[in-house]
């Protein structure tokens, strides 16, 4: 195989209902067909997405935003996040009544039994409240949180924890919190370096703030029509709004198709 693709999820594999088109499956398979390597890069847990994988036969992603690596189903490489100052941090999140949930490769839990936040948020990735387990994070590796708060209220955290974590807001109401540096980008080197792919046979299409590194780092970056502006102005290409099909428009419009 002499090229390879990376797919973000939400808002360019999955449709605003978290639903795969017709026409985005089809063009999967095409691109599998004709000898493309197709990946999933992805903030998701690997537990979020195990239906996906299987409906478009993908083994390889990379999840949580880079910190987890997989190739054909054996972990190349993981990056969790410091439990000592992730500690520290919960303190503050508990004085400011503001939730977290805890994610490893196998489930996520909170710190909260109910809060309106994580209900908001969680589902509009059509995922209920986490079970209750605010110990969760010991003793186990963590390769992601989330923390429930508005962005009004971000930058205690930011000015506090960035020089040891690094904060991606993708919902109004929540944001991840990774090791310093984290993103796809890095975990999608970690891939190529294992497939040996040259930089410019390498692919990547992306919606959300946490594709700007991937999108700037690959070959060829692709912004749907439906990212936001900031990730649209480090595209190579911009396609269709992923309601339009825009992963087939765009393998189509590269030749990869």
């Amino acid at each position: 195989m002499s090229k390879i693709v990376f797919f973000d999820i939400d808002g360019t594999l999955l449709d605003h209902d978290k639903t795969l088109p017709d026409a985005t499956k089809e063009a999967i398979k095409t691109l599998q067909s004709n000898g493309t390597y197709v990946a999933i890069a992805t903030g998701r847990a690997p537990f979020m997405y195990e239906g996906l994988r299987e409906e478009l036969g993908i083994e390889s992603f990379v999840s949580f935003n880079g910190q987890y690596v997989v190739f054909e189903n054996e972990v190349i490489y993981t990056n969790p996040l410091k439990v000592e100052i992730l500690e520290t941090l919960l303190e503050d999140t508990y004085s400011n009544d503001h939730p977290v949930v805890h994610l490893n490769h196998q489930t996520m839990k909170s710190n909260h039994k109910h809060h309106p936040f994580i209900e908001e948020s969680m589902g509009s990735l059509k995922f209920p409240h986490p079970d209750y387990s605010p110990q969760f994070y010991k003793d186990r590796d963590i390769y992601q949180s989330l923390l429930f708060c508005t962005k009004e209220e971000e930058n205690f955290y930011r000015n506090k924890y960035g020089d040891d974590f690094t904060f991606i807001r993708w919902h109004q109401y929540s944001m991840d919190i990774l090791p310093k540096g984290g993103s796809k980008a890095e975990g999608i080197k970690k891939m190529i370096a294992k497939l040996g792919f040259n930089l410019e046979d390498v692919y990547a299409f992306g919606d959300g703030l946490n594709d700007i590194e991937m999108i700037q780092s690959v070959g060829t970056g692709v912004a749907m029509g439906n990212a936001v502006e900031e990730v649209q102005r480090h595209a190579n290409m911009i396609t269709k709004h992923v309601d339009e099909n825009g992963i087939y428009h765009g393998l189509k419009e590269l030749k990869l198709i």
